[in-house]
């Protein structure tokens, strides 16, 4: 490609929610290999007040969204004396997908606190880049029914990328499943009874992938692998039953679809999260030069195996909810954040998540989800359930 065509296209002009996160920091990576195709008019950080103003001096946004309003008004006159105009809140994430010279967004925020701007991003007409994994797990429903009525979806995390790369050009009527990868984490071959005195450092030990502490310690209990089961269904239209799950340790393969014919296509490459995100940011092209380049000779095996669901209960914790349906998911998701959370802070121990959330699903009793307040009002409700059984636990 000529010097002359790549400085006359056209640009994307993108905004990023949570770019102060592993995410967003690796998507402005892919921004500055690509300066001449974005245009980066919205960033948006909870508390990182520091780094999102190294980020705001080199891409020079329009807008600025931060959550924790000590933080916004620490920042408030140097912001504005940048000529950035400045939205504070949890509203501000919302504010910053409906802004309307914005035509890609990415959604890297953790959490449920995703939802609704993933949600406006949608019915804004844009292009949604979703690494909120919460989005789906918590409001599958209002999402897919937000999409048919504008927008475009694509996903960011891994292993999504490379179903939807697998399933360019087939139909999904001819889908018999999708195989999801699990690089099984830190303790992969673990018994119930070794997982007993696991610590926080431990947990966060990934062998493969550089993650947040939350999603680290979700690939630890395998819940990470759960939520992307609910993902994958949502996303792809694919029943649960049809949606399996295999331990791969080398991170290499990220997944796979099997077709009726007997046939598999996966897509693989080195554990880099810039190439999903930064597919998920050219598409419908590929853009080069690469990031990291795989080669399999020097990789020399690719395993795989079966996962222990007894182990690693989370994960069966997580089809569980997916066949419960309704308001269970978002639930299980709820549950979860407050137990992972307790974990980092030393108030419950590793099994503890598990067993945990186990007793919420247990006691739960699924509603509809019909629209957000409803899912709104179940994750405060089971938040507050699951804050209660971990006092009563007292750490076990």
């Amino acid at each position: 490609m000529s010097a002359t065509h790549i400085e006359n296209v056209e640009r994307k002009n993108l905004v990023i929610l949570g770019s102060t996160g592993s995410i967003g920091r690796q998507a402005l990576e892919v921004v500055e290999a690509h300066r001449e195709r974005f245009s980066v008019v919205g960033l948006s950080a909870h508390s990182r007040g520091d780094v999102l103003m190294e980020q705001v001096r080199l891409f020079k946004p329009k807008v600025v969204g931060i959550s924790d309003r000590e933080v916004a008004d620490s920042l408030r006159e140097t912001l504005k004396d940048l000529g950035v105009e400045l939205f504070t809140g949890e509203d501000c994430l919302c504010e910053l997908s409906s802004l309307e010279e914005a035509d890609l967004v990415l959604n890297a925020v953790v959490g449920s606190v995703g939802l609704p701007a993933t949600l406006e991003a949608l019915r804004r007409g844009k292009t949604l880049a979703l690494a909120n994994k919460e989005s789906l797990v918590a409001g599958g429903e209002l999402v897919m029914k937000a999409l048919e009525k504008g927008g475009k979806l694509l996903p960011v995390d891994s292993e999504h990328s490379a179903i939807f790369q697998c399933l360019q050009g087939e139909e999904v009527t001819g889908v018999e499943r999708i195989i999801l990868t699990a690089s099984g984490g830190p303790f992969l071959g673990k018994t119930r009874e070794e997982l007993k005195e696991v610590t926080v450092e431990q947990a966060l030990a990934h062998p493969t992938w550089k993650m947040g502490r939350k999603i680290t310690v979700d690939s630890a209990t395998l819940m990470n692998k759960g939520l992307e089961v609910i993902e994958a269904h949502f996303l792809f239209g694919v029943e649960y039953q049809k949606i399996k799950v295999l331990a791969h340790p080398q991170s290499v393969v990220h997944s796979m679809v099997e077709f009726k014919d007997g046939s598999i296509k996966a897509q693989l490459s080195l554990p880099d999260m810039r190439i999903p995100i930064a597919y998920a940011l050219s598409y419908p092209e590929r853009w080069g030069p690469p990031f990291t380049t795989t080669d399999l000779e020097r990789i020399g095996e690719l395993t795989f195996g079966k996962v222990d669901l007894e182990t690693f209960k989370c994960l069966n914790l997580a089809y569980q909810a997916g066949f419960m349906g309704g308001t269970a998911t978002a639930a299980l998701n709820a549950a979860n954040e407050v137990a992972v959370e307790a974990f980092l802070q030393g108030r419950l121990s590793f099994l503890g998540i598990g067993d945990t959330v186990e007793r919420v699903l247990d006691q739960h009793h699924p509603e509809k989800a019909e629209d957000l307040n409803t899912i709104i009002e179940v994750e405060k409700e089971v938040k507050e359930k699951t804050r209660l059984l971990i006092e009563d636990r007292g750490g076990g």
